[in-house]
């Protein structure tokens, strides 16, 4: 059984939508989502450097605009479940059917804008910490008044709150943590500090007519697999600011039986925890088109052994 993911804030770098604008209609395509969204993709995923596109405005439609692009590049695919990392979500969304592309992209441009807004209230951040008990890990981090904003499993968590919340970490690392790693993001994402972000997405949740999921689609809020499009639209806008568990969607990817998972654009963050948290299970992460062929060969591979 395959399993499509996309990843989250923090995946992006500089240029890396370059070779993907070289395919068949590609820059087309991109352009149209630009005019739309009042923002030039192309230019961001080509030639901004890493702090222009560290801001959320840009990260979060860029991210989704590559997700979005690199996936339809596969041709037909059929996976047994989809989910997406934070932003990502959106973006697995459009592969379950909820949405289709353009609403995607104008949801998106809104929560980026709307998390913007929200973490210009107060300077916050996150930080990554690699290995050490969860346990211990979380325990520590809300007695420095942190919040473990995504529990990704295979030993990280993401620690978010104010700077001076995270100098103290860097200064007082839980027992067993290895590394404190600041994250190329500009907020504490999945946080209290979120809340306003959440309040306008309500508003722009009115408009949207969702369809229900064609395909298992794993929510980052439980792990669950949810079964209409009103409730992935309720917990999508919710999700911002609430911790992301992709520990129990890869729990859940287990229980239904995941033998291979894909990465769309920029993957290897994803395929990275999965390589440590599911052992046995072939992943792939689609960088460049030179990926392609790989994971068309890994979709064949899946779905020849679904029909043995």
């Amino acid at each position: 059984m395959l399993v499509l993911v996309a990843p989250g804030q923090g995946a992006q770098t500089p240029g890396f939508l370059t070779p993907w604008l070289e395919l068949p209609g590609a820059a087309d395509r991109v352009a149209a989502w630009s005019d739309a969204i009042g923002l030039d993709l192309a230019h961001y995923g080509t030639q901004a450097d890493a702090d222009a596109i560290r801001d959320t405005a840009v990260a979060q439609p860029l991210l989704v605009a590559a997700g979005l692009l690199s996936a339809s590049a596969l041709g037909d695919v059929a996976p047994g479940a989809v989910a997406g990392h934070s932003v990502g979500e959106i973006t697995a969304a459009v592969f379950a059917g909820v949405l289709d592309e353009a609403t995607a992209l104008k949801l998106v441009r809104t929560r980026g804008l709307a998390m913007a807004e929200a973490a210009a209230i107060t300077e916050t951040g996150m930080s990554a910490l690699l290995g050490g008990d969860p346990e211990v890990t979380v325990a520590h981090l809300e007695k420095l008044g942190l919040t473990p904003a995504n529990v990704n499993g295979a030993g990280q968590i993401v620690a978010a709150g104010t700077l001076e919340e995270l100098a103290a970490l860097e200064a007082d690392k839980p027992e067993g943590v290895r590394r404190v790693v600041p994250l190329k993001v500009a907020g504490a994402f999945h946080t209290r500090h979120m809340a306003p972000a959440v309040t306008k997405l309500e508003e722009a949740a009115k408009e949207l007519a969702p369809a229900d999921p064609t395909v298992a689609y794993v929510s980052n809020k439980d792990g669950k697999a949810v079964a209409t499009g009103a409730e992935v639209v309720s917990r999508l806008v919710g999700q911002v600011a609430n911790p992301v568990r992709w520990d129990l969607c890869m729990e859940t990817f287990q229980e239904l039986g995941v033998t291979a998972l894909i990465e769309v654009c920029p993957g290897g963050t994803l395929t990275g925890i999965a390589k440590r948290a599911l052992p046995g299970v072939k992943t792939l992460a689609l960088k460049t088109p030179d990926d392609l062929d790989a994971a068309r060969a890994l979709i064949a591979e899946v779905a020849a052994a679904a029909t043995a």
